[in-house]
């Protein structure tokens, strides 16, 4: 079971794309899967807020699997639009499927200069089927959305995360600038210092 602080990233700005980027390093032909046990699911599920505390028994082998290919069916998706592409027929029936799972919003209620007013929603699942599906229809909900378009992966050769672009100029290279964005400046500095290094002087 995953234990590591830095297993989990959660720079992609949306919760779809967060749960994508359980399965790192893409580029590798053999990528780090994070979710490597139902227990890993599960947990997951709860840090993101998407499954309510103490739902250990909600998993099993069969919703792992289910869950992992809602991941890459969700990051095909999302890549494809980014990319003013349609997704594939078949993942666009599956996030269909998935999100219509998604339990309804509990609609709140609070006093406010006394009247009753709306008070938001509460969206969380009992269960990790259900969590799952809260995931495809943020998915669906993004793939509709103008942020779609925002949607990048991450500028460092060796990470490949993605996330929402929401800086105001649009420009966001990294999945985090404290992570691969000053990592690959302090790797540009030191080849540029070696090149110097080795170059004749004049």
């Amino acid at each position: 079971m995953a234990t590591d602080d830095d297993m989990w990233i959660w720079d992609g700005g949306r919760v779809c794309l967060d749960f994508t980027n359980t399965l790192r390093y893409r580029w590798r032909t053999a990528p780090e899967e994070t979710l490597r046990t139902p227990d890993d699911l599960v947990l997951w599920l709860q840090q993101a807020g998407l499954l309510t505390p103490g739902s250990h028994d909600s998993a099993d082998a069969a919703v792992l699997a289910s869950g992992r290919r809602l991941r890459e069916t969700v990051d095909r998706a999302v890549l494809a639009v980014a990319d003013n592409r349609l997704p594939l027929s078949g993942d666009i029936t599956m996030l269909n499927r998935s999100a219509a799972q998604a339990p309804r919003p509990a609609l709140q209620i609070a006093v406010t200069d006394g009247r009753l007013e709306p008070a938001g929603t509460a969206n969380i699942a009992t269960d990790a089927s259900a969590a799952l599906a809260l995931i495809a229809q943020d998915a669906v909900e993004l793939l509709l959305s103008a942020e779609i378009l925002r949607v990048r992966v991450c500028g460092a050769d060796e990470c490949a995360l993605r996330f929402v672009d929401r800086s105001p100029a649009r420009n966001r290279r990294w999945c985090s600038m404290s992570r691969c964005g000053n990592r690959t400046k302090v790797r540009l500095h030191q080849a540029r210092a070696r090149r110097s290094e080795h170059t004749p002087a004049d």
